[in-house]
């Protein structure tokens, strides 16, 4: 994995230079926050996902369909969260070494960037607006809908509508009742005469 470069051009002076014990901890608390946002998104995406279900059920199918893009955009922020991880894991490592200088700023720019993009995008009133059905909300959905679509691949864009189909057969699969599948047994056949004779006794 590459670790981060000073960028051309810049030229770092001794007087620059952060003690690395100063630079460990900054780097592990970086780390440590990104691993606490990883668990949050994670722990989110479930619960919309479970709203989508909830949407399809009621009918409302573009909504589910925009909480589904929303999720997909978040696990993208997610494996960016996670490739950011192991940098800064590797450029702890390296402090043992030598002194990192600009690739610490760069480092903590580069997770900062990510903290902020889940934080906004894990924002609870984001979901209620999604859930609202006030004119403000409908627009809001609409701005939400136009920077997901520049935002998600066409790769992304089947995986979401797959996730959606999922989420429909399966509720299909919940209200289906279940046929048995023991064999009914036969109905025997009886004597027009004999049943003359069992309802006049």
């Amino acid at each position: 994995m590459v670790g981060f470069t000073v960028p051309p051009g810049i030229h770092v002076d001794a007087d620059c230079r952060m003690d690395s014990e100063s630079d460990s901890a900054q780097l592990k608390q970086q780390r440590d926050k990104l691993k606490q946002y990883q668990k949050k998104t994670t722990l989110q995406m479930e619960k919309e996902r479970q709203l989508a279900k909830q949407l399809l059920k009621d009918g409302k199918k573009e909504k589910a369909l925009l909480l589904l893009k929303k999720k997909r955009y978040q696990e993208q922020l997610l494996d960016k969260t996670e490739n950011q991880i192991s940098n800064l894991e590797r450029m702890v490592q390296d402090i043992e070494f030598a002194q990192i200088e600009m690739k610490v700023i760069e480092g903590l720019k580069v997770g900062n960037d990510c903290l902020k993009k889940m934080h906004e995008m894990l924002s609870v009133e984001e979901v209620e607006k999604i859930m609202d059905e006030t004119q403000d909300a409908i627009e809001y959905q609409k701005q939400i809908d136009e920077m997901l679509a520049g935002s998600l691949t066409q790769e992304d864009e089947e995986a979401v509508l797959a996730e959606l189909e999922a989420i429909t057969q399966g509720e299909a699969d919940l209200e289906l009742p279940e046929v048995p599948e023991e064999e009914l047994p036969e109905v025997p056949e009886q004597e027009p005469g004999l049943c003359f004779l069992l309802l006049y006794f």
